[in-house]
């Protein structure tokens, strides 16, 4: 549990790229067919300003500046109040400084005014996911995946599954990773997850498949080292494991796969 609670933090951070308090969002599998806000031509004045501060705070928002980002989405809102998306930004704003209640009314605000926007109910899906509500998560997750014109669905499905893991739920998680990969067979955190989930089911030819396929990829990392070793291990394909178990102990020495390999604690 450990370690799957380590690797879905990293995802936050990688999948962090990309409302008013009170009553709840309201959100349902029949999305809006028009693409997000944020993609879509601002035709007044104050909405081309809106747009330009806004697609400049998230720059700085993904550059680590969040009180120039912060700065740039309140000048957003002060050029057009109406404009979802620098709603938006302010939320992923304070959500990066973790302060998780003004996150979510910025969320609910811009939801407020593009209940539909894909990007939009992502990227809340994931706030909720992240502050202890991975169940609630998923209907906005659906709203983005429901949307044909969503340009990153396969973002949507992957934070999906991982919500789905961490409420607990295999089977959701593994139908939405499993869709993410066929959209994107390069799509390396719902690879990961796939193989994580059909070895704890034991589906281990599944799980080795699935953990090459990673591996033809991607360079031995950590945690794909020490679950394919254990894939391996279950299997019984003893020059396989020790061939992790090399990579483990050469170039991963003192991390926490390796001190659990030295333990003997392969479960």
């Amino acid at each position: 549990m450990k370690l799957k609670l380590t690797i879905l933090l990293l995802a936050a951070l990688a999948q962090l790229m990309s409302g008013c308090a009170g009553a709840p969002v309201v959100a349902t599998d029949s999305a809006n067919v028009d693409p997000a806000v944020s993609r879509q031509t601002a035709t007044s004045d104050e909405g081309k300003r809106a747009k330009v501060h806004t697609e400049l705070g998230r720059l700085y928002l993904q550059e680590g500046s969040y009180e120039v980002a912060l700065e740039r989405a309140r000048v957003a809102i002060d050029a057009d109040s109406g404009y979802a998306p620098a709603h938006n930004l302010m939320a992923l704003v304070y959500m990066a400084l973790r302060q998780n209640q003004l996150s979510e009314q910025s969320f609910r605000r811009a939801l407020q005014l593009a209940p539909g926007d894909p990007e939009i109910n992502n990227d809340f899906g994931w706030f909720l996911c992240q502050t202890g509500k991975p169940r609630e998560s998923i209907a906005n997750f659906r709203v983005a995946i429901g949307n044909p014109l969503y340009q990153a669905p396969g973002k949507a499905l992957t934070n999906a599954g991982l919500c789905a893991l961490m409420n607990n739920d295999d089977r959701q998680a593994e139908d939405f990773l499993t869709r993410a990969v066929r959209l994107d067979r390069a799509n390396l955190t719902a690879l990961f997850w796939l193989a994580d989930i059909t070895y704890r089911s034991n589906r281990l030819d599944d799980a080795r498949r699935i953990i090459k396929d990673l591996h033809a990829r991607l360079d031995p990392t950590p945690e794909s080292a020490w679950l394919a070793l254990r894939i391996e291990r279950k299997i019984g394909d003893r020059e396989a494991e020790a061939r992790f178990t090399g990579i483990l102990n050469r170039k991963y020495r003192g991390s926490p796969e390796q001190q659990k390999l030295s333990r003997g604690e392969f479960d």
